[in-house]
């Protein structure tokens, strides 16, 4: 859109008045008229460049400067899902997302994307210092992922905040937010919630994700696979990226009911979409939706992806954005509408404006690995173990006891793969493995290594076995799968031990005699543990997720008690599954079985579910009991730490529908957080369980019922088989009218 000359003629007044080159420049003006100058000045050929380079290499980015503007390249690829990805230079390796869900907490999420996005800032001013634009080294992050976990065999469950869309688009909230930090004008660096839509599986398991078609029920789609970017949205994100696949026929790049119907004109999203990494040439040469680059570009332009993040084609899809304009597929008005997003979020990262007005500018590379956020990474990885077994209260250890320890598996002294798919890059000065933190306990532990191939284990030494574990008094059973095992591009064909670590296991409970044994598990989906969850002789079962740097100090800290955070209270963010035959098949995106909302058979491990160091009691329960439909339901309970031991607890409040004809899942979590009581202490909570979570999609509208709801607040699910010792709190309320309505 061109500006009227009136307007042209008064931005241009104000800008030699202040001193600016040019009115985008002004820092006095709104920030839209400013964008409108800025894009009034480009032509249309400059545009689809701009469009055309959200990645790197041979034609894919950065993109280009327009010197006759002042205006630089810009590189828009950076990771950072929990710390600064791939850059030059040292970066604090926080947990891996799947870890960060398990602690339940919002607070701690937060703090984690502040110190990430204190790191990526810093390092990129001093890379713009140096003159340096190339990927990794910008400031709009590809973070976070918030696919909901629907298939345990999936390869990137890690990357997420597991399996409730409630919980996802909370923790993705407080992530957007500590990204980007709180400064009321600029922006510490730029968030990117990804993969938009009905993303989670297959990526190669049996078919491709580049060419996968999600078929989706309208009620699935809005109930479990876009909420969690409507919460994306509502926190402020930059962007959203949108995914590989079809949805319902239609790919997620070209698809206008998804990006512009719902994401603009339903949410209000005024940020930019830019395409999965190939997305938007896959629209042609994968999914076949088109039958050349013009119309590929007419269609992801008008549909509402504004950059394209190409994959090695010649010529990228989007520069034939002009050609489809000349050829009357595209307007320019949508594409210069398309490129303003591009230029708002880099002047809101302050790269028009004097850097002494911007706080963030003053960031720079030292605080990569600071002090403080060594000493966050190290709380992170504490609170995101979950204890999932814990016979006869074995562990705290109590280290005088034992004189012989062993310790035996592949991922005990494993360096790289206690990190998980996309990691910082850390300096191994700062990176402890969990052979080194239990040694930090027992000196003289034994061990060698068995898995020859590291995690995939199919070379398997079992002579090893006798030699590392008889004798004994104590075993550690380091079980795991890593990258190596799963991650993007490589889903699992079930959820069994990967390899011989079966085997392992057998092993090392035949040649150990009568010593406990403790298995620590590092890995992000479900496994097939049932065998050693039965077993009396496995004492103890701790899942650690992919820890990172702080690995070996976390797992010293919580196997003896030592220091603050060291009670366990994680809890898994997805339901384990005894058996893979307990899912339908991967490419069956009906939520039928899927997750704790709306699976009819027992778990191993319930969603929710975790264990402590002490035992707590819930009590005083009281809560409103009728509502308007959207309102909130606020309930009020105490909760007392009956133990001997200083604790978090990870507080959970479900409701669930009396009328089971309705469309509805069979729980859903309404509440969560993480408190810290002391033994002995009795504190109140006062929750709030939104009047969202409680509607249901019937014949394309959102509905909220009249009639009666259960409430159910503890520190797990109700009604579960497998459940922590503490007890549940149990009410109904009644919603008083009915509410039909086409947004929420």
């Amino acid at each position: 859109m061109v500006l009227p000359l009136k307007v042209m003629f008064y931005v241009y007044f104000l800008a030699v008045v202040v001193g600016a080159q040019f009115p985008f420049q002004n820092t006095s003006l709104p920030w839209d008229d400013r964008v409108d100058d800025l894009v009034s000045r480009l032509t249309l050929d400059e545009i689809q460049v701009q469009m055309s380079r959200g990645g790197t290499g041979p034609g894919g980015g950065p993109a280009p400067a327009i010197p006759r503007l002042g205006i630089g390249r810009y590189a828009w690829n950076t990771e950072c899902l929990r710390g600064d990805v791939g850059a030059p230079g040292n970066a604090t390796a926080f947990p891996q997302a799947i870890g960060l869900a398990a602690t339940f907490s919002p607070d701690l999420v937060g703090r984690v994307a502040a110190a990430t996005g204190q790191e990526v800032r810093g390092k990129h001013n001093d890379f713009v210092k140096q003159g340096l634009v190339d990927t990794h080294l910008g400031a709009s992050c590809f973070s976070p992922v918030i696919n909901i976990v629907r298939d345990s065999r999936w390869g990137r469950i890690q990357e997420t905040y597991g399996e409730d869309p409630f919980m996802s688009g909370l923790l993705a909230q407080r992530f957007v937010q500590g990204l980007q930090g709180d400064d009321s004008r600029y922006i510490q660096a730029s968030a990117g919630c990804k993969h938009f839509d009905v993303h989670g599986g297959p990526e190669t398991i049996p078919v491709s994700r580049f060419s996968f078609d999600a078929q989706v029920s309208d009620e699935d789609w809005h109930m479990t696979f876009l909420p969690a970017f409507k919460a994306c949205v509502k926190a402020g994100t930059f962007s959203l990226m949108c995914s590989f696949n079809k949805i319902n026929g239609v790919p997620a790049c070209a698809n206008k009911e998804l990006l512009t119907d719902i994401l603009r004109t339903e949410w209000g999203f005024r940020g930019y979409v830019i395409s999965d990494q190939g997305a938007v040439e896959n629209v042609w040469i994968e999914h076949h939706y088109t039958n050349n680059s013009v119309d590929t570009a007419a269609v992801a332009v008008a549909a509402g992806c504004n950059l394209d993040l190409p994959d090695g084609l010649p010529t990228p899809v989007y520069m034939s954005i002009v050609d489809a304009v000349n050829q009357g597929k595209l307007t320019e008005e949508i594409v210069r509408e398309s490129v303003k997003p591009l230029f708002y979020t880099r002047m809101r990262l302050g790269e028009f404006d004097p850097p002494d007005n911007n706080p963030f500018a003053k960031l720079d590379s030292s605080v990569a690995e600071s002090p403080e956020h060594q000493a966050l990474a190290l709380e992170a990885a504490m609170k995101s173990f979950v204890l999932l077994k814990n016979r006869n209260n074995f562990l705290p250890l109590k280290p005088g006891t034992y004189k012989n320890v062993a310790v035996i598996g592949p991922m005990a002294d494993n360096i790289n793969q206690i990190f998980g798919d996309y990691s910082p890059s850390t300096s191994q000065f700062f990176v402890r493995t969990p052979l080194q933190g239990i040694r930090d306990i027992f000196p003289s532990a034994r061990h060698q290594q068995v898995c020859l191939d590291g995690d995939p284990c199919t070379k398997y030494n079992s002579s090893v076995v006798p030699l590392v574990v008889g004798g004994a008094d104590l075993v550690f059973l380091v079980l795991s799968t890593g990258a190596d095992v799963e991650s993007e591009g490589q889903d699992r064909p079930d959820v069994e031990l990967p390899g011989h670590q079966r085997n392992l296991l057998t092993d090392t409970l035949y040649y150990s005699g009568t010593a406990p044994v403790v298995v620590l598990l590092f890995n992000a989906g479900p496994l097939n543990i049932s065998a050693a969850d039965e077993n009396d002789r496995i004492v103890a079962i701790m899942e650690c997720f992919f820890p990172a740097q702080a690995a070996g100090d976390a797992l010293r800290n919580v196997l003896i008690k030592s220091g603050e955070f060291s009670s366990p209270a994680g809890r898994v963010p997805l339901t384990w599954p005894y058996y893979a035959s307990q899912m339908p098949p991967m490419v069956n995106y009906s939520m039928a079985e899927r997750t704790y909302r709306y699976m009819t058979t027992p778990p191993l491990y319930p969603f929710g579910y975790g264990l402590s160091y002490t035992t707590f009691n819930y009590s005083l329960f009281y809560y409103v009991t009728a509502i308007k439909a959207n309102e909130s339901l606020n309930a009020w309970f105490s909760v007392t730490n009956t133990g001997a031991v200083d604790s978090d607890e990870v507080v959970q409040c479900y409701i669930s529908w009396s009328d089971r004809t309705l469309p509805v899942p069979n729980l859903q979590l309404g509440y969560f957080d993480r408190i810290h009581i002391k033994a002995g202490q009795t504190v109140q909570v006062e929750a709030t369980i939104p009047g969202e979570v409680m509607a249901f999609r019937d014949q394309g509208q959102w509905v909220i019922k009249e009639g009666l709801m259960y409430v159910y607040c503890g520190g797990q699910q109700p009604f579960q088989k497998k459940s922590a010792p503490s007890n549940m709190l149990y009410g109904q309320f009644k919603i008083v009218n009915t509410l039909r309505t086409k947004t929420l």
